[in-house]
């Protein structure tokens, strides 16, 4: 399109130029003519000429040479008759001439365009005239219009070369322009970017956003609609400098200013904007474009928000923190924790008392105790922690119990029914800043628990409403804990109860050992470990301790059950290794009853035991394990070791496979360490046995000390699992507390042994027993000669108890049984369980050893007075039927 214009331009200026060069060349032909005219018809020597003879050849040579002077196509003189004096063309000098010369002959000169003998022509008349003024002649000077033609043809190349170049000069420039436009524009056309600028001028206008362009001296050169509104500019407040305007100061400075801004708040009037400031450069003139926001509601918005992000942030909090334990008090004092000082300055919270006893509550009441209280600082009027409080029936308190919802108190200082609880008390609280008050009651499954007090101090607004709903969803996530922990108080009160119950209270009086132990429960709660000391036969002692999977009431119970199936497994008198088998098989026995009634998940395989043996005539340990770490030995110069003991499966995984059992020699006064795998901590096995001989090495110390010692240097404060640990001394029986002989299978024997025994007896002071031991000898020896087979021993232990021993090489056992009136025999063991306080049989690899217990005092019992009518009937004594026969008795 520019193109073309310019084509139009050009093509109308160079007609313009060629109509103008012909009305030139015309004019400029009418003035040659007429010029060359004149100067010929007022010559000085053309009057004269005329009225020569031969006018022609005086006048023609000058006319020639006026002719080439002047430019024109001929001088013609004419006489006022018409004939030709001078002519370019000789041929028509004398002819007579028809033209337009009336004019001239009157004494007028003029311009006329005349088709005569040389053509179409422009040609002057010019009169001349003699002295006295009289016309005599007309000179003519013609230019043929061929020739004025010729003269602007001779211009046209030119012209054509002219509008030539500016027609290309022309259409460079556009293109280059355009070029330009379009790497400016991106190559978006004149519609496009009509259609850009309209959109642009529309939304700088209609955005909320004010938009503002300064300009580097600081006057304001745009301002849209938003701006204008935002800062009330005045109308004519384009091309003013920014100070001009009425701005706030700090406005003004950033406007001013060299430096950016990002989101800066200012004050214009009563408008809070944000501001953002950006240089222009390097994309255009040095300026600066502003936008600015009104962040007045959004402020409040924002505010609100915070608010609600801080609430939800604390009530993430709450939760993290709220039921870490499980204990009711220590929930209660997390909860008031958390919300002080981010939603209360004081917080204090009231549980009713069976709570705290891990009861269930009865019912709704308003007496409670205070459990809780942070936020109290210096003399406060506020009831102190551990105060049953009895609130009354108007105190918001209540209300909140009674309605199970939670109860608002903006202003304390109008609340009647809070005053009226304790008003010299309230009067004091208002008195050290407290004037707001949120009641919330702790429900958990529809039960009231207690509650919480939230307080606001002097300094912190009052409770709003929005405040209420907040305040009940705390109180909600820290009532659900409060009421767990509650509930594991129960069961763990329960756990414990049963616990202790199953667990030695105190250990037996022995003399083989001198014992002490410790047990530390779980933080989780009770759990299955146990220990205990079982005197047994012969002054032996045995030592015990298990560790039964898992925590709980059912590791509890189970742990009593294994408990007694050990002790009367060892009333048997077997071996450790017999002993563990038979608990296998119970274990096992046990699993696969809960597994048929459908108890899956609390199976007790896998759980351990060591059972250790100590015979102080001996000096000898057997000990046997499943699955448990083996026994420490701390000899009496403190070197602790860990003996090598063979290690079986636990119970429950032994599949019937017999138990290894180990034999111990250790000396007078050694400790015997047992203890379970809570007091290694879960940490490296070496590391910890390395730790637990450090502990125990060192100079002679009870094992009272030993405990408290292993314990303080192995066990934190508390512990994940439970911790078991029982330490023995060890003593030895003297050798004079022994007498022992070996018999040979001959019922003559019998008198010697009993002689040798009753004079032991004597030497030991207790010969006032010693009919009652020399019967139950006698009894014994009888029946091992009899029934048993060599070799035959015979031993006395003078402990606590005078302990009688017949060893033989039989295993078979006799039994008690009540003999009919008939009966010739079967009374002989009876006599035994009449005369000891306790007796029995124990298997040892090379036969069995039938024991008896006699008390040291006493001598026979007044029931042997009548023994003979118990045994052999009414009227015959014991000895009449005993005889004095060895052989016989």
């Amino acid at each position: 399109m520019q193109l073309a214009v310019v084509v139009l331009l050009v093509g109308a200026a160079l007609v313009a130029l060629v109509v103008q060069a012909q009305r030139g060349s015309m004019a400029d032909a009418r003035h040659r003519t007429l010029a060359a005219a004149q100067a010929f018809a007022n010559s000085p020597g053309i009057v004269p000429a005329l009225d020569s003879p031969d006018p022609t050849a005086v006048l023609q040579p000058h006319a020639e040479a006026a002719r080439k002077a002047s430019g024109v196509d001929a001088i013609i003189v004419y006489r006022l008759d018409g004939i030709t004096l001078t002519h370019s063309d000789p041929k028509q000098i004398g002819k007579h001439v028809i033209g337009p010369y009336a004019e001239a002959a009157e004494g007028k000169a003029f311009t006329r365009t005349f088709q005569g003998a040389l053509g179409l022509s422009v040609i002057s008349a010019v009169p001349v005239k003699n002295a006295s003024g009289s016309v005599v002649a007309i000179v003519s000077s013609p230019v043929r219009v061929e020739e004025v033609q010729h003269v602007v043809n001779r211009q046209l190349p030119v012209l054509f070369g002219s509008a030539a170049g500016a027609l290309a000069l022309a259409a460079g420039g556009a293109g280059l322009m355009s070029r330009r436009l379009l790497r400016q524009t991106h190559g978006l056309g004149p519609a496009e970017m009509t259609r850009m600028y309209e959109h642009h001028d529309a939304v700088l206008h209609a955005v909320r956003e004010g938009v503002l362009i300064i300009g580097g001296d600081g006057r304001l050169l745009l301002a849209n609609d938003e701006a204008r509104r935002l800062l009330d500019l005045p109308e004519d407040a384009e091309q003013r400098h920014i100070t001009d305007l009425g701005l706030e100061a700090d406005l003004v400075e950033l406007l001013t200013s060299d430096r950016p801004a990002t989101d800066e708040v200012h004050l214009a009037a009563d408008r809070l904007l944000s501001v953002n400031k950006r240089p222009t450069a390097p994309y255009g003139p040095t300026s600066s474009v502003v936008t600015l926001r009104d962040t007045t509601e959004l402020r409040a918005l924002a505010g609100r928000a915070e608010m609600a992000r801080e609430r939800l942030r604390l009530l993430y909090d709450a939760g993290m923190r709220i039921g870490t334990t499980l204990d009711v008090a220590r929930t209660a004092e997390e909860l008031a924790e958390v919300a002080v000082p981010r939603f209360a300055d004081v917080v204090t919270v009231e549980l009713l008392d069976p709570v705290l006893r891990g009861e269930e509550p009865p019912g709704a009441s308003t007496e409670m105790r205070r459990i809780a209280a942070v936020g109290l600082e210096g003399d406060h009027a506020l009831y102190p922690v551990g105060e049953l409080i009895r609130f009354v029936a108007s105190h918001p308190t209540a209300a909140a119990v009674a309605g199970g919802r939670a109860v608002i108190e903006r202003d304390l200082s109008t609340s009647d029914g809070w005053r009226a609880h304790d008003p010299e008390r309230a009067q004091r609280v208002l008195d050290n800043g407290i004037h707001s008050l949120i009641v919330v009651p702790l429900r958990a499954r529809g039960v009231v628990l207690g509650t919480a007090h939230f307080w606001r101090a002097k300094g912190s607004p009052p409770f709003e409403e929005e405040d209420v709903s907040f305040a009940e969803e705390l109180a909600a996530r820290a009532a659900v804990c409060i009421d767990n922990a509650r509930r594991y108080t129960r069961e763990h009160t329960m756990a414990v109860t049963l616990q202790r119950s199953l667990l030695p209270r105190e250990l037996p009086e022995q003399t083989a050992v001198e014992a002490a132990y410790r047990y530390l429960p779980a933080q989780a709660g009770v759990g299955g470990d146990w220990f205990d000391v079982i005197p047994l036969s012969s002054t032996r002692v045995a030592l015990v301790v298990g560790d039964v999977v898992g925590h709980g009431l059912h590791a509890a119970a189970t742990m009593g059950r294994l408990r007694t199936a050990a002790h009367n497994f060892s009333a048997l008198d077997l071996p450790p290794d017999e002993l563990l088998g038979r608990l296998d098989d119970l274990v096992a026995h046990i699993d696969a009853e809960e597994a048929a009634a459908g108890e899956y998940g609390q199976g007790i395989t896998g759980t351990t035991c060591l059972y250790a043996i100590y015979d102080p005539a001996s000096g000898q340990v057997a000990a046997a394990t499943a699955g448990h770490p083996g026994p420490a030995v701390v000899h009496p110069d403190g070197t602790a070791v860990f003996p090598q003991v063979p290690v079986s499966p636990p119970l429950g995984l032994g599949a019937g496979l017999p138990f290894e059992i180990a034999e111990l020699a250790v000396p007078e006064g050694s400790r015997l360490v047992l203890y379970t795998d809570g007091l290694l901590q879960d940490r490296d096995v070496d590391v910890a046995l390395e730790a637990l001989r450090s502990a125990l090495a060192g100079p002679d110390r009870t094992p009272e000390a030993t405990c408290a010692a292993v314990i303080e240097a192995l066990l934190p404060a508390r512990t994940n699992d439970d911790v078991a640990l029982l330490v023995a001394r060890t003593r030895r029986l003297d050798p004079s507390q022994i007498a022992g002989w070996d018999v040979p299978r001959d019922p003559a024997a019998v008198a010697p042994v009993r002689t040798a025994c009753v004079r032991q007896l004597a030497d030991w002071g207790l010969e006032e027993i010693a009919f009652t031991t020399e019967l139950i000898l006698s009894e014994l020896l009888t029946n091992a000669i009899r029934y048993g087979t060599e070799p035959i021993t015979v031993r006395l232990l003078r402990d606590r108890t005078l302990i009688c021993e017949v060893a033989d090489g039989s295993s078979t056992s006799p039994r008690l049984r009540r003999a009919g009136t008939t009966d010739e025999g079967g009374r002989g063991l009876f006599l035994v369980a009449q005369f000891a306080e306790r007796w029995g049989t124990r298997y040892t690899p090379t036969g069995k050893v039938i024991w008896a217990e006699l008390p040291l005092h006493g001598g026979a019992t007044p029931a042997v007075e009548g023994l003979g009518e118990i045994l052999f009937g009414e009227g015959v004594p014991p000895g009449d039927s005993w005889g004095k026969d060895d052989t016989e008795s």
